[in-house]
């Protein structure tokens, strides 16, 4: 006997028969024996239309209200599971986080899980066979006040629930079947990967994949748990994210992934002087603008140099806005934007005990004519820039440069 936690997302409890066919996937684990807690998304659209009652109520809105509204999608979605489990004979009550209680800071819409209380679910496993039906994205503040985790929340709710039951396993089901070597619909020969590992699935996550949300990969490997990213409409195995030593040799890269929502901004003539960095980016930190690739090149005076970075394309006005307000403190010259650009990575932690990574995909890109702007790497990724209109171009060239096609 397993214990399990079966998370399904937005889609796959769209409607009444899809709700129907998860709950079939539920009752197969039951009766192989299985204790079972699912944790469920709201309805494919229903967390968009609150927000946008949300904003159609007040343009500048009660942080606290609005967790109230938005988190009332998950309420219905494990009623009607609950229901429907209970029409095809499976024991199972719902639970909103409030009841079991997920406990959570206090930071509305964006609250991160403290603990959970899981002794009322166990006893009921173990006493009654029951299945929990949990709402995920939700929690409770000290305060007594609902919160939410955050766009993408739930898978978050699935993987906290598993380490704090200490399950065998924690089941994602979505729209897609597994983790794949990269988009299959800019590359239909991408494979489906068997395993692969926190680190590369974290990578993955931060750099454009959407497969699983970056903060529930944190979760599962810093409380090891094993995560099985499925689908569910099919059943056939997806992919397991598992610590590195599950996987006996790793590829020197398991993924191209890209990041269309990136702007470039250059700052020409900056000051060459101790303090002056942080005097650029203290103010975007300041107004929330998170800032990825950064270079900064060599002073050929020692008197001034420039600078690029980049930030999401969607707060590219307002990081403007920001740089202009520091202009006469730090006194650079001019201010160049490019909104038309992507990052384009590949990540594989075989890169630690191979050589040449970098040298294949510059020269793969160089081969395509793609010219490269500014370059980043890690441990086991590497990150370049490149103009957007190249995106699909230098997917397809990276993914065979590094074979990673299906035969």
């Amino acid at each position: 006997m397993a214990r399990i936690v079966m998370k399904f997302g937005g889609t796959s409890v769209g409607d009444i028969d899809r709700i129907r066919n998860a709950a079939l996937k539920v009752k197969a684990e039951v009766e192989a024996g299985n204790e079972v807690a699912v944790v469920v998304s709201a309805m494919s659209g229903e967390t968009n239309r609150l927000v946008d009652l949300t904003r159609a109520a007040a343009a500048l809105h009660d942080a606290r209200e609005y967790d109230t509204v938005v988190a009332a999608g998950e309420q219905v979605t494990i009623g009607l599971m609950s229901m429907t489990l209970q029409d095809l004979g499976v024991n199972a009550r719902s639970w909103l986080g409030w009841q079991i209680p997920i406990r959570t800071t206090d930071v509305h819409s964006a609250a991160r899980i403290k603990s959970i209380e899981t002794d009322e679910l166990i006893r009921r496993f173990r006493e009654e066979q029951q299945v929990a039906v949990v709402a995920g994205f939700q929690g409770l503040a000290d305060n007594g006040r609902i919160t939410t985790l955050g766009r993408g929340g739930s898978d978050t709710s699935a993987v906290a629930l598993a380490a704090a039951l200490q399950a065998d396993r924690c089941d994602i089901y979505t729209d897609v079947d597994g983790v794949y070597t990269t988009d299959p619909r800019i590359v239909p020969t991408a494979r489906k990967l068997e395993k692969i590992t926190y680190e590369e699935m974290l990578e993955l996550a931060s750099l454009g994949a959407k497969v699983l949300q970056t903060r529930s990969v944190e979760l599962a490997m810093n409380h090891g748990v094993r995560v099985h990213v499925r689908s569910s409409f099919s059943d056939e195995p997806g992919t397991l994210v598992v610590d590195e030593e599950e996987i006996v040799e790793q590829q020197m890269v398991n993924g191209v992934t890209y990041a269309p929502n990136e702007a470039k901004i250059t700052l020409r003539n900056v000051p060459d002087r101790p303090g002056v960095s942080a005097g650029i980016f203290g103010p975007l930190a300041d107004a929330n603008i998170n800032v990825d690739m950064i270079v900064q090149n060599v002073s050929e005076d020692g008197a001034t140099t420039d600078l690029t970075f980049t930030v999401p394309r969607d707060v590219l006005a307002r990081a403007e806005k920001v740089l202009e307000g520091c202009r006469e403190t730090i006194r650079w010259s001019e201010m160049t934007a490019d909104p038309n650009v992507v990052k384009v990575s590949i990540v594989g932690v075989g890169m630690r005990s191979h050589v040449g990574v970098a040298k294949t995909m510059f020269r793969a890109l160089a081969e395509k004519g793609i010219n490269i702007q500014v370059i980043t790497t890690s441990e086991i990724k590497v990150s370049v820039l490149i103009a957007g209109e190249y995106t699909e171009l230098a997917v397809r060239a990276l993914h065979s440069a590094f074979e990673l096609d299906a035969a």
